[in-house]
């Protein structure tokens, strides 16, 4: 099997995360290429793959330039979100297969168009919903499969985390409406993607309530949601970057008649309750699932996550989170920004909205 020759485009904070992937991944891919503005930064995520797996890809200040000198298969996207779905479509529409940090846009349009234009080219979507490849987290979406839970009754996601102003100073693009979203967008999304996976994927109703408390920024700082699924089951999100004075919990806990599992940690990675009314021979060892914390918050899952994207785009199925799969969790957020800004619970089906339709008084009570 020929190995996929990847370009990253974004060389910023998470790009390590995707710099160790290839290297997990580097008997199947090969990062051909390296993109920033900023070749600096470029220039040193080339070195550090070097120096991990023997080759230094090219280095570009303009992905375009990049897309026009070089074989490239696969493209990662990691660069402001703001600009996610801009970058994507030129890919796509240049016949590269396209793997997108989260959100993967910041309006249901945008989203829609990148499902529908890749599905045009023959090309392969993705998008990096990491925590959905944590041990714990497929353990727990199995006992839901299997039915152990009986009758889910609800679900909850709380992020409770600082996020101080250095975070926002060090790159003044996060926290804009234009470029971000605030922490619902920024920190919640991944949490908010496993409740709904686990919950069911099909949203009804949303209604939120967020606030811009703390942090000089144009949006919300604490966010809290409310979600009826089709299926019945509610899902409650709390999420915050205002916690004195570190991050506290990152936890997602789904409740049905049969069954309790709470899943912690610094990365929702650690198994804190497992509780089923009928016990199985597996229990036992899912319940040690309460190991070590990765590094920080962003987990160990992207290795995983492009070994499912490289199968995916080998056999030309849908890998794990397919495009069609991210849009939910980031209309549900959309979806709570518009009920922020009427006051209104806020209907999934045909929601059309964009973090550009919310205004810096949208969130300011204080």
């Amino acid at each position: 099997m020929e190995k996929l020759r990847f370009a990253l485009i974004g060389c910023g904070r998470i790009s390590k995360n995707h710099i160790a992937a290839a290297v997990a991944n580097s008997d199947t891919m090969e990062l051909a290429v390296v993109c920033d503005p900023v070749l600096e930064n470029a220039e040193k995520k080339a070195k550090d793959y070097q120096e991990a797996a023997g080759t230094k890809p090219a280095v570009y200040a303009d992905y375009k330039k990049a897309l026009e000198e070089q074989k490239i298969d696969c493209c990662a996207i990691a660069t402001e979100s703001g600009y996610h779905a801009e970058i994507a479509l030129y890919c796509i529409r240049h016949g590269k297969n396209i793997l997108v940090e989260k959100p993967m846009a910041l309006s249901t349009a945008d989203a829609e168009q990148m499902i529908r234009e890749a599905k045009e080219h023959g090309v392969t979507l993705g998008v990096c919903h990491q925590n959905r490849f944590n041990e714990p987290v497929q353990e727990l979406h199995k006992a839901i499969e299997d039915g152990r839970f009986g009758k889910l009754v609800n679900g909850t996601a709380r992020i409770l985390w600082n996020r101080g102003m250095p975070y926002y100073e060090q790159a003044p693009w996060r926290g804009t409406w234009a470029q971000d979203g605030g922490t619902l967008m920024n920190q919640c999304i991944h949490d908010i993607d496993l409740l709904q996976w686990c919950l069911g994927g099909e949203p009804e109703t949303i209604m939120a309530m967020t606030g811009n408390y703390l942090r000089d920024i144009q949006a919300e700082d604490f966010g809290s949601i409310l979600i009826r699924f089709k299926n019945g089951t509610i899902g409650i999100v709390e999420g915050t970057a205002c916690v004195y004075p570190k991050n506290l919990e990152e936890t997602l806990s789904i409740f049905g008649a049969t069954g309790t599992v709470v899943i912690g940690g610094i990365a929702v990675n650690r198994i804190e309750t497992w509780n089923f009314e009928t016990p199985a021979e597996q229990d036992e060892h899912i319940s040690a699932l309460s190991g070590k914390d990765p590094k920080d918050v962003y987990g160990s899952g992207h290795n995983m996550l492009y070994a499912d994207y490289i199968r995916a785009v080998h056999t030309h199925t849908d890998p794990l989170v397919s495009g069609t799969e991210a849009i939910k969790a980031m209309k549900i957020i959309l979806a709570a920004y518009k009920s922020q800004k009427t006051g209104q619970p806020v209907a999934f089906d045909g929601l059309s909205f964009s973090t550009l339709d919310m205004d810096n008084s949208d969130v300011r009570y204080h």
